[in-house]
């Protein structure tokens, strides 16, 4: 599968987010075959819990599989640049490559404001940004205009 398949999947997850009230921004973490192996959306309004962004149910879920943290081998794909604690939850994670879609010029840690993976820790993850920008982008557009 291509990166592009699976932020077509990440963005079929930002949609559940849209329908609960959230920021639209899902999230798909596969493993070294290809498998997708967790998933997550943006939970926060619907949980009441700041820490429910779509990267860390996806990671959750994706430790959940594996049966331990190490996601060594794993990519995780994402609508919208990481923020920090989501950045700093990939490195954790020990995940190996980071594919999102729209950049966060607010709070992304992936280059837009900062670039936490190129901090003095001990991973580093291969990044690559706008993959499906355009929807990715539209989709975010669509749910933060409705707001005003």
């Amino acid at each position: 599968m291509t990166p592009e398949t699976y932020m077509t999947r990440a963005l079929e997850l930002a949609q559940k987010a849209l329908e609960t009230g959230d920021v639209p921004v899902g999230c798909v973490v596969a493993d070294r075959d290809g498998a997708i192996i967790g998933e997550g959306w943006n939970r926060r309004e619907a949980n009441g819990d700041a820490l429910a962004h779509a990267e860390v149910e996806a990671i959750r879920a994706a430790c959940a599989h594996r049966g331990g943290w190490n996601l060594h081998g794993c990519s995780l794909y994402v609508t919208l640049e990481p923020c920090p604690m989501c950045a700093g939850a990939i490195v954790n994670a020990r995940i190996d490559r980071v594919y999102y879609g729209a950049k966060d010029d607010k709070a992304g840690c992936c280059g837009s404001v900062l670039n936490l993976f190129m901090e003095d820790f001990n991973h580093h993850p291969r990044v690559y940004g706008g993959i499906l920008k355009e929807p990715c982008a539209a989709l975010l557009r669509r749910f933060f205009e409705a707001l005003r």
